[in-house]
């Protein structure tokens, strides 16, 4: 018996380690199923946010693909660009000055890693500035300029160079895109720009107006005029030798001016001070005797008050006459009796003074006062220049009448010759498009226009006209010549060319002046047919010359941009 209690004690303790065992089986099977099911759930967790992914950048495809791109250009740069000023165009809308983002070059020394190699990198690369001075700067460790008002091209180069020392300080840099072209008229702005000089300092306000920021202003000039007459006036200085000169190009029936050139000139893409007066705008500041151009004024003055007639003749005209202790007479020998139009065809001054005192003072006196010729010119420029007065004592109205001893500016002898041209009517010189035309005053009839422009054509057509060299066919070109001199210095003069072109109906005046020139030695004349060469240093042979040559390069360009004058050309032509 106890061996059977043994062996059931034995079988219950087998028993139970039985049931153990199975227990622990189990149990390991229920571990693996939930590591099983924790792996399937991460990969659902990956799949899910892959799939989101892929549904974010599809739907960003589409957005994109469904929109327009604005890609970086020029004119998506702009619209983001705040301008501080509008820009400048001529009359054709041919860019002159406009606002560009440009940019400084400084350098913070605390970013320097290796100061030496940071020399040697500009040295190699702008041998033109100091490294001396560069590591003097350097060495005080405070912020600097390296360069301002970079180019393009050197901003490429210091960027190149990988030195996050070299700071880019953005800023707004006006352009000028012709250069020294309209430097005498455009002007220039400052560093802040606020306009200094010319047309930017005069529409300073309406060049800054938000509201018209994005609409240029319109100027009456044309550039390729511009170009053509810069061109050969710079040809006339070196041929004839001469240390300045202008020209002007004016419409004579509503002032516009669709040329003004002074030389020298200067660049105003460079900013720096132009001390020298031999750079001022010698047409609108500078003050000249302009001399036998104002017997024209004489002439028109003595038609108009019916004192004569074209064919009048002053009987009797000596060669010389004492005026007040001076003596007064003509450089060649004229015939005694000359006709009224014959006197301003030669250029007589004593033919011209003896008509001057059949006008008398007073209407003489009341003509200049009326022209302005002794006042600051009309014109949206602040570089003007300032008359010099002068008081009616002994003798003045004759010294007058010939132009000596009275001084204006070529800008408001050539108004006043475009009113002579236009029918009598003053007008305002105009550099901008689209401005009203003001009519000031009547100077003298339509009758008196007509007959002085007959005579100024007879000034270039006639065996003793002054100016036959600016006889361009086709053109038909009136005018009158002035030679003046220094008589302090007599190696000073100043030769000047006023025309008016077609004569039959004017349109335009023409102004061209030469500062000391000389005798062009080896220049061949094609004078009426004949190769000459100048043998006097005259208007005739120098202003007159150049106005030719302006007038025949130019004339096709104006002929084409106005039907009244390329009609005119061709009534002309018929009759």
């Amino acid at each position: 018996m106890s061996k059977r209690l043994k062996k059931n004690k034995n079988d219950n303790i087998n028993q139970k380690s039985f049931f153990f065992e199975d227990y622990i089986e189990t149990n390991k099977k229920t571990k693996s199923s939930q590591k099983n099911n924790f792996f399937q759930d991460r990969i659902y967790i990956l799949f899910f946010l892959f799939f989101s992914l892929i549904f974010i950048f599809s739907i960003r495809i589409i957005h994109v693909s469904l929109n327009k791109i604005e890609l970086f250009n020029e004119e998506n740069a702009l619209k983001n660009f705040y301008l501080m000023r509008r820009d400048i165009v001529d009359r054709n809308g041919i860019l002159i000055s406009r606002n560009i983002k440009s940019y400084h070059a400084a350098i913070n020394p605390k970013l320097i890693n290796n100061k030496e190699n940071f020399l040697i990198k500009l040295r190699l690369n702008f041998p033109e500035i100091s490294t001396e001075d560069i590591e003097r700067k350097l060495n005080k460790g405070k912020y600097f300029y390296l360069k301002k008002r970079i180019s393009q091209n050197d901003k490429e180069k210091l960027w190149k160079l990988g030195e996050k020392a070299i700071i880019f300080e953005p800023f707004q840099s006006r352009i000028y895109t012709h250069g020294n072209l309209f430097s005498h008229i455009i002007g220039q702005v400052d560093y802040d720009n606020y306009g200094i000089s010319g047309v930017e300092k005069f529409f300073d306000d309406e060049l800054k107006n938000q509201k018209l920021i994005h609409e240029p202003l319109e100027l009456t000039l044309d550039s390729n005029i511009q170009h053509i007459v810069s061109k050969e006036l710079l040809k006339g200085l070196n041929t004839f030798n001469a240390t300045g000169g202008g020209a002007l190009i004016m419409n004579v029936e509503n002032g516009e001016i669709l040329s003004l050139v002074s030389l020298p000139d200067f660049d105003i893409n460079i900013r720096a001070a132009v001390k020298d007066k031999n750079y001022i705008n010698k047409i609108t500041k500078g003050v000249y005797e302009l001399g036998s151009i104002f017997k024209t004024f004489t002439i028109a003055l003595a038609l108009e008050n019916d004192i004569v007639k074209p064919r009048t003749v002053i009987n009797n005209i000596p060669r010389s006459i004492k005026c007040s202790g001076h003596t007064i007479s003509d450089i060649k020998d004229f015939p005694k009796d000359l006709s009224v139009e014959d006197i301003l065809i030669r250029s007589s001054n004593i033919g011209t003074l003896m008509i001057a005192r059949k006008i008398g003072e007073e209407k003489y006196k009341k003509f200049i006062e009326e022209t302005g010729l002794l006042k600051n010119p009309q014109i949206q420029l602040e570089e003007v220049g300032n008359p010099i007065t002068f008081d009616w004592n002994k003798c003045k109205l004759e010294t007058v009448s010939y132009g000596h001893g009275i001084t204006t500016t070529p800008l408001q002898a050539a108004t006043i010759y475009g009113a002579l041209a236009n029918g009598g009517k003053m007008i305002k010189p105009n550099l901008i498009k689209q401005e009203n035309d003001k009519i000031l005053k009547r100077i003298i009839s339509e009758k008196t226009s007509k007959s002085i422009t007959k005579i100024l054509r007879k000034v270039v057509t006639e065996k003793e006209g002054t100016a036959h060299l600016a006889d361009k066919n086709g053109y038909y070109v009136g005018g009158k010549t002035g030679t003046s001199q220094n008589y302090k210095d007599k190696s000073q003069n100043l030769n000047t060319f006023i025309s008016i072109f077609p004569s039959q109906k004017p349109k335009y005046v023409l102004l061209v002046m030469l500062e000391n020139p000389k005798v062009a030695k080896d220049l061949i004349y094609d004078y009426r047919g004949v190769k000459i060469k100048a043998f006097r240093n005259e208007a005739g042979w120098n202003s007159v010359y150049l106005a030719g040559k302006i007038i025949k390069k130019i004339g096709p360009i104006l002929a084409i941009n106005n039907k009244d004058f390329n009609n005119q050309y061709v009534v002309e032509k018929t009759n």
